[in-house]
């Protein structure tokens, strides 16, 4: 990864939670975006794992936050430098051309976008997953948290960033966001593990992921969505 344009900074907030067993390998990916003059910043929900002492020395600001995506991700974005932020979970990698990508989006109209999606591992059904979430993000103009969305800073701000609910935060930014422009999207993937997938099963997880979007869509509240969804988790392990 080499130079954004020189003028254009790029700020990466990486939202964790005990993420000891990704955090290294992620934050190692992206020393060289630090290397030319990006930011890479940490908001972290109070790990107990040591994920706080692996990320300290590999980003350039590290954030303690409430436990909830949104709340990290606006921590970490509230003390970022950049012209464009990047919010990208722990366990998801940039492609190898990710600023040469980020480049072309820099001068366009559009004031936001994403990154394709690959799951991780060797099953043709991951291969499937992919290719109908990038369809459908490409047909509705929404984003999901594994698509590694970007924005531009002051459109961020004058939208207040992200909303403070539990569940759905980057599909509610979305449709904000949507108002001003459609998404700029990126066709080189981003890796994400596909260890929820593999854990809860991969048919499981598809049919709870569009219940929960479904309800969403239907208007039933985040909170709700929240605890159904932890109730899933915990009846999985």
């Amino acid at each position: 990864m080499t130079d954004l344009k020189t003028n254009v900074r790029l700020s990466v907030v990486v939202p964790v939670w005990n993420e000891a067993v990704v955090i290294g390998a992620l934050l190692q990916s992206l020393q060289p975006l630090r290397a030319v003059g990006h930011e890479v910043i940490v908001a972290d929900g109070g790990s107990t794992d040591g994920t706080q002492d692996l990320a300290r020395l590999l980003c350039d600001q590290l954030v303690s936050a409430e436990l909830r995506r949104s709340a990290q991700m606006n921590a970490g974005a509230a003390v970022a430098h950049g012209d464009v932020l990047l919010f990208l979970h722990a366990d998801t990698q940039l492609p190898a051309d990710a600023v040469q990508q980020l480049q072309a989006f820099v001068p366009t109209l559009n004031v936001w976008g994403r990154f394709d999606v690959r799951l991780s591992g060797s099953r043709p059904l991951f291969r499937v997953i992919s290719w109908f979430m990038n369809k459908r993000s490409r047909l509705t103009g929404i984003c999901t948290g594994d698509q590694a969305m970007f924005v531009r800073r002051d459109t961020f701000d004058v939208l207040g960033g992200f909303a403070p609910q539990p569940l759905m935060e980057d599909v509610e930014l979305s449709r904000r966001l949507r108002d001003v422009s459609r998404p700029f999207c990126i066709a080189s993937p981003v890796t994400t593990d596909s260890r929820r997938w593999q854990q809860r099963g991969a048919w499981a997880t598809i049919l709870l992921m569009w219940q929960l979007r479904w309800r969403y869509w239907r208007g039933e509240s985040a909170e709700s969505l929240a605890q159904a969804y932890q109730s899933d988790v915990r009846n999985a392990q």
